[in-house]
């Protein structure tokens, strides 16, 4: 409507949000001219150093160009933002690359005490043993090196890592390289340590001449560390990822760390901790029945005289429950330490002269008000357990045929691929076994996080675990085993029973399940498991069991080696290659039980478990008794199939395993049992034919009262 003007405009403000991203602003810019010269725009003022040739832009950048541009999809802005952000993170990964070899090049030019100090806090192995046997020869006794550069680097490590300025896969990196220094070293320590201890072997022995000289040695040499920190999981329980990390950085900052392994039982601890003289000990527990183990140990440990600091952490483990169930067994100081991160200052503190005495009094404090709290506070209001059944979700089963499977009975999977298991991996719990929070962007491979440093260490600690990842499939060193399968069932008031076969006349199992007892608001239901099978009509309930052999073995290898990095990284790539066959068998079933098709859902809705069904867990939320595994294992006849077996706590072994219970009803879904009353607990124990006290001893954190 304006014939004979002229169009212009300024193209380059179109991109200024993405200011210093000069790849996206050269493709936006050259994306419009190009769009808009075809529509009438007679001149574009934009710096034409900043354009890219249309036909040589990127297709993947210029298709989420051109959603912008032309408005194509709604979510066109967040997908080119997150794209930003990742090619940003790969420039300053490229651009790192070329200063790191400048860098390189200018931090071997230093003395060997700054080497080594720049190994340490940057992880690099690659000229340590070089750097140690020069110090070495510089210092003259090795010893010397160790709490000279070597100890001075840790410190700046420590430091650092207190103030949020290194994340925990650096720490760990730099703790393999003070490893394989400590290892290079120990032979010329050994040989010269009784020399250089001789004035401390002395004082000790003329303080106590009963000692022997072997006695007196290594009390000598404890002299030389921050404190002796004995660590270990507890009976019954094999998880182990959380107490590693513990005892690497404890070992950085200079504590003499035992670590005793898993499953070890309280007399094991208590009699260690005295050989050792321990300064603290340190317990571990991932599911829930380690927390009566933990209340054990303290009970053991007031009986037989012990005053050194009690550290509880892992998982399951609380503050409230430290406070209210172990801290009231035991006279000395009960600690939470609910990461890595807080392990040393809390150790620190626990150990000092200065501090011990004001901390210890500052932790019995809160959980003095944890307590009060509990007992006197206020309550969530719950129902009876005949108001709770009442409020039961109400389904039209009149009108719903359940989906039949194609088989019935179990199969198994002897050999899974790893290589396609590794298409199903949830990347985020990974990142927050190494502390780094945020969530995985599968697309754009990036951890999305508000921390920018913790985002591009995210980066790097992915790209590792790539790298392990293909070494671990390349050296057959994993195998996936697993068992799934499919049985007619019903339910019974609270109750699912397994029938041996279509004419339902004999039982072979039944599975017991919980209802929420906390009040709802109007019109909620209050749900049990046992609500998503028909009461009537022909049903089915599946169940399975996978588990990752092979990491243990692995890690320990790795361990020789002076590598707690790759030691750490193996275990955490164990469990989530266990979750990725659990989600992969998942996907499987809902197949062949006949109400999804194999092309339905991308892999990111089954990650995101966006879709029908559920796979509940034993000893989870939803049913929080690890009791019913066995019932399960029994019924699939899992060991023998998977090599998967319970301990006496329920734990399944190798712990990267995954077990679980399948159900088809298109309402089912997660939910949370909690705050569970005595009536249900009288029921429950009845239907499960089992003692009150026992059943409050397994469902102790779940319950709405104090036994």
């Amino acid at each position: 409507n304006l014939p004979h003007a002229k169009v212009s405009g300024g193209v380059s403000n179109i991109s200024f949000s993405f200011r210093g991203n000069n790849p996206v602003r050269e493709a936006m810019h050259s994306a419009f001219l190009y769009h808009a010269i075809q529509a009438g725009m007679d001149m574009g003022i934009v710096n034409a150093g900043m354009l890219e040739v249309y036909e040589e832009i990127k297709p993947e950048l210029k298709e989420l160009v051109e959603d912008v541009l032309l408005n194509r999809r709604p979510d066109a802005t967040e997908r080119l933002v997150d794209y930003g952000e990742k090619l940003k993170l790969e420039m300053a990964g490229s651009a790192a690359g070329a200063a790191n070899k400048k860098e390189e090049e200018e931090w071997r030019k230093g003395t060997v005490e700054a080497r080594l100090s720049h190994a340490l806090v940057k992880g690099i192995d690659a000229f340590i043993d070089i750097d140690t046997e020069e110090a070495r020869a510089k210092f003259l006794r090795p010893l010397s090196v160790i709490e000279g550069p070597l100890m001075d680097g840790m410190g700046v490590v420590g430091d650092l890592f207190g103030a949020g300025k290194m994340f925990l896969p650096q720490v760990v990196k730099s703790a393999r390289v003070m490893k394989k220094a400590v290892a290079w070293l120990t032979p010329f320590m050994e040989a010269e340590k009784a020399e250089f201890l001789a004035g401390d072997i002395a004082e000790i022995k003329a303080a106590d001449p009963s000692l022997s000289e072997e006695d007196a040695l290594r009390l000598a040499g404890r002299r030389r560390s921050a404190g002796r920190f004995l660590i270990a999981t507890v009976k019954g329980d094999v998880h182990d990822i959380g107490k590693n990390i513990v005892g690497v950085v404890l070992a950085c900052n200079g504590f003499e760390v035992t670590d005793m392994g898993v499953m070890v039982s309280c007399d094991k601890i208590l009699e260690k901790a005295i050989e050792l003289g321990a300064d603290v000990v340190g317990l571990s527990g991932l599911i829930t029945p380690s927390l009566d183990e933990m209340v054990h140990v303290a009970k053991e440990m007031e009986r037989r005289g012990f005053k050194v600091p009690l550290l509880v952490g892992g998982a399951t483990t609380s503050a409230a429950h430290t406070a209210i169930k172990i801290a009231e067994h035991y006279s000395g100081p009960v600690v939470h330490v609910l990461d890595a991160s807080r392990s040393v200052p809390v150790t620190t503190s626990l150990l000092s002269k200065e501090q011990r005495d004001v901390f210890a009094a500052e932790n019995r404090a809160k959980q003095k008000v944890i307590r009060e709290n509990f007992i006197g506070g206020p309550k969530k209001e719950t129902l009876t357990l005949d108001q709770t059944r009442a409020a039961a979700p109400q389904f039209d089963w009149e009108n719903y045929t359940p989906p039949v499977p194609s088989f019935l009975g179990t199969r198994s999977v002897d050999q899974q691929s790893l290589r396609e298991l590794a298409d199903y991996i949830d990347w985020t719990p990974f990142f927050h076994a190494w502390e780094l929070r945020g969530v995985w962007d599968r697309e754009n491979k990036i951890l999305k996080t508000k921390n920018t440093e913790g985002a591009a260490e995210g980066a790097k600690l992915y790209q590792d675990a790539l790298a392990w990842v293909e070494r671990i499939i390349a050296e057959d060193r994993f195998q996936a085993r697993g068992i799934y399968g499919f049985h007619p069932a019903n339910a019974e008031g609270d109750d699912i029973i397994v029938w041996t076969d279509e004419s339902r006349t004999n039982e072979r199992c039944r599975y017991h399940t919980l209802r929420q007892q906390i009040k709802k608001d109007s019109g909620k239901p209050n749900v049990a498991l046992s609500d998503w099978v028909a009461r009537k009509k022909n049903d089915y309930i599946g169940g399975f069991v996978v588990g990752i052999h092979g990491a243990d073995e692995f890690a320990a290898e790795l361990d020789l080696q002076n590598d707690p990095y790759g030691s750490i990284m193996v275990k955490a790539i164990a469990d989530r290659f266990a979750e990725a066959f659990a989600e992969l068998l998942h996907h499987r079933a809902r197949i062949e039980w006949g109400y999804e098709t194999e092309t339905e859902l991308t892999t990111d809705q089954l990650i995101h478990e966006n879709y029908r069904g559920i796979r509940p867990a034993p000893g989870y939320p939803a049913q929080p008794d690890h009791t019913e595994k066995p019932i399960l294992f029994d019924l699939l006849g899992v060991s023998g199939e998977t090599g998967v077996v319970l301990t006496e706590s329920c734990a399944m072994h190798p712990g990267a395993a995954v077990c679980g219970l399948y159900f088809s009803h298109p309402e089912s879904h997660y939910f949370v049992i909690s705050e569970l009353q005595k009536d249900q607990i009288e029921d429950y124990a009845k239907r499960k034919g089992i003692t009150i006290q026992e059943t409050e001893k397994w469902l102790g954190p779940w319950l709405g009262y104090i036994p």
